[in-house]
Formats: structure tokens, C-alpha cells, sequence
């Protein structure tokens, strides 16, 4: 525990620090929901009469927690073996548990602070996002998204020995997905062929459920299968990341 927390301690210290990373952490998803708050602002998806912004607030919202996920363990594993870091924990009673774990509470922790206030914003009378009554459940969803893709982030953090390889599988990764797992545009006005690759995509089921949880489009079941295809996803990734993650850059 003694380990676990000094970890956490110190990877909390080290973020705070970087104020550049902190204002695009939270800044970044509130661009994109005021440009597309203001592009779509009145529109509803004819398919389902559910207006613009509840999907684009679900799937940015969606979008921007995964990508903080990924990026902030992909960079903070990659520039621990790069220094060393981790080279120095493994020699420690630290367990790997200790190293994974403080990263995941930091995680958990930006995630949640970035959903409040992204629905915080979207709810002024400038957006005018009207939470369901069932949004409480965005709260584990969202944890289990942010679990999903930390352990994706954990994977590319082992593969990567650079801050440019980091971003660059990072981004190609997400950003595709963000088009076609609907966070951007609604999946009910894409092609079938791309609603069906969606499918096979983690971020489409957290879209799913963050938008059926936070603006109630959809059912419970809707909620459930998203939940279960985090879960999926999580147990894919995770093994993935037992599988490649080096304490130095030859083991």
C-alpha cells in the first residue's frame, strides 16, 4: 500500500505540473462540443428525432475520456522506461499491481472530472443538454470505458520507446475509431456496411451507453450490451497488455 501510494502521489504531481497537458486534457472535448454544439444547434437526426447534440455530446464526451485514458498511461509507461523508471520499481518491493493501479485511479479521477465538467457546459442555455433520468449510470459506465482503454494505453505504452510513437499508434487508433464508432456523427445516418464495422470497435459501445445513460436514447438493454462490450474489451486488452508490457526496453 505504502508502494501504491507514493506512486499515486507522485504520477498526481507529475500531472498537475504539466499545465499544458492539463488544459487540452479538459479543454479539447469542450472545443469540439462547442463547434459542433454551434454547427448542429436546433437539428434533429431524422432517423430517431433524438437531436444532434445528444449525440455529439454523448460521443465526444465518450471520446475524450478514452483518449485521456489512452494517452496518459501510453506516455507515462513509455517515458518511465525511457528514464529508467520502471527499471527502479521492479527492483523495489513495488509490485506491477502498484505501478498499474496508481495510474488507474489517476485515470478514473480525470475521467470523472472531465465528465462533470463536460456535462456541466453542455447543460448551459447555450447547448441546452437535459440529462435522463437514469443518468447515474454514466457514472459506471464510464468507469468501465476508462478501464477499457487505460489497459489499451498500456499496451501501446509497452510497444512505443518514443513520445512520436506513442502519439502516432495512439492517434492512429483513436481517431478512426472516433469516425466510425458514430462520436463525431451519428451512426444512424452512416452507411450499414460502417454500422456494422462499428461493431468490432470499443469506443462504439461506450458511446452506446454513455448516450443511453446521459440522454436516454435507447433502453437498459442498450446500456447492458455497451457495459458488456466494455467488459469484452477490457479482458482482450488487458491480456494484450500482460503480454507486451517491459519494465526496460529489452524485457
Amino acid at each position: 500500500m505504502s508502494a501504491y501510494s507514493a506512486l499515486t502521489a507522485a504520477g498526481y504531481r507529475a500531472q498537475v505540473r504539466d499545465k499544458t497537458t492539463v488544459f487540452f486534457t479538459f479543454a479539447f472535448p469542450l472545443v469540439f462540443l462547442v463547434v459542433f454544439g454551434l454547427v448542429f444547434r436546433g437539428k434533429a437526426v431524422e432517423e430517431s428525432g433524438f437531436s444532434y447534440l445528444s449525440y455529439t455530446a454523448s460521443g465526444v464526451l465518450s471520446w475524450g475520456v478514452a483518449n485521456a485514458a489512452v494517452f496518459g498511461i501510453g506516455f507515462t509507461l513509455m517515458q518511465w522506461r525511457a528514464d529508467d523508471i520502471l527499471r527502479m520499481i521492479r527492483m523495489s518491493p513495488a509490485p506491477l499491481s502498484a505501478v498499474i493501479g496508481s495510474r488507474y485511479v489517476l485515470a478514473l479521477g480525470v475521467g470523472l472530472a472531465q465528465a462533470v465538467l463536460f456535462v456541466g457546459v453542455a447543460m448551459l442555455p447555450g447547448f441546452g443538454l437535459v440529462p435522463a433520468s437514469r443518468w447515474p449510470l454514466l457514472i459506471p459506465v464510464l468507469i468501465l470505458g476508462i478501464t477499457s482503454f487505460l489497459l489499451l494505453g498500456v499496451t501501446i505504452g509497452s510497444i512505443a520507446d518514443t513520445p512520436e510513437s506513442v502519439a502516432g499508434i495512439a492517434n492512429f487508433i483513436m481517431l478512426p475509431m472516433a469516425f466510425l464508432s458514430g462520436s463525431f456523427f451519428p451512426l444512424d445516418s452512416m452507411p450499414d456496411w460502417l454500422q456494422k464495422i462499428s461493431l468490432v470497435l470499443p469506443l462504439r459501445y461506450l458511446n452506446d451507453a454513455v448516450s443511453g445513460s446521459l440522454t436516454g436514447r435507447g433502453d437498459l438493454a442498450d446500456i447492458g450490451i455497451g457495459c458488456l462490450g466494455l467488459v469484452v474489451f477490457a479482458a482482450i486488452f488487458g491480456v494484450l497488455a500482460a503480454r507486451t508490457f517491459r519494465w526496460t526496453k529489452k524485457s
